[in-house]
């Protein structure tokens, strides 16, 4: 990964969640049909894989958005940012552990949403367990992209992702570097 782009990735992305979010899960409108807060620990099932990072899901008897803490994947064919090398790849994996239908936990951490009225959470499958946001990132589908104050399994996803590059899975192996743009 080069340097800069990871130095300018964190501080945009520090930036963005410091302006928008609000950083309080009950902090809903009162109106609201459910708070936020009930949405984690509760069963929701995945309805859509939008990329390697987020999913939609039903909880709660509300249709969310949720990004995936933790990690970044490259962005893929569809979205409004240009085409990094295995974006596509990526939203496959994540299409692959998570196809529609499937029953997941979300866990939150510090902050609830981003800037864009995300979830932001840790996907747990619920059928195995398994921890989705490391998985894709030990698999080599998404580099570490941890932001404060969502830190809680930091040291996890670096270790996941470094593993991966060393090994050159995924993305390491195939494009080299992440962040590497499609012409």
């Amino acid at each position: 990964m080069r340097p800069l782009a990871a130095v300018g990735k964190l501080l945009v992305g520090g930036l963005l969640m410091s302006v928008g979010c609000s950083g309080n899960l009950t902090s809903q409108p009162e109106n609201s049909p459910e708070s936020a807060a009930t949405m984690f620990g509760a069963g929701a099932t995945v309805t859509e894989v939008v990329d390697g990072d987020t999913v939609v899901v039903q909880v709660a008897g509300r249709t969310e958005r949720v990004r995936l803490i933790g990690i970044d994947t490259p962005e893929a064919t569809g979205g409004f940012l240009p085409v990094e090398c295995f974006g596509d790849e990526a939203t496959a994996f994540a299409a692959a552990l998570l196809p529609v239908g499937t029953e997941v936990r979300l866990t939150r951490d510090v902050e609830a949403r981003d800037r864009y009225d995300r979830l932001l959470a840790y996907l747990h499958r619920s059928s195995d367990g398994l921890f989705v946001n490391l998985e894709i990132a030990a698999q080599g589908y998404a580099e570490a992209l941890v932001i404060e104050p969502n830190t809680t399994h930091a040291s996890a996803f670096y270790a996941a992702a470094s593993v991966a590059r060393n090994q050159g899975l995924g993305l390491w192996g195939h494009c080299g570097s992440a962040d590497k743009v499609l012409k």
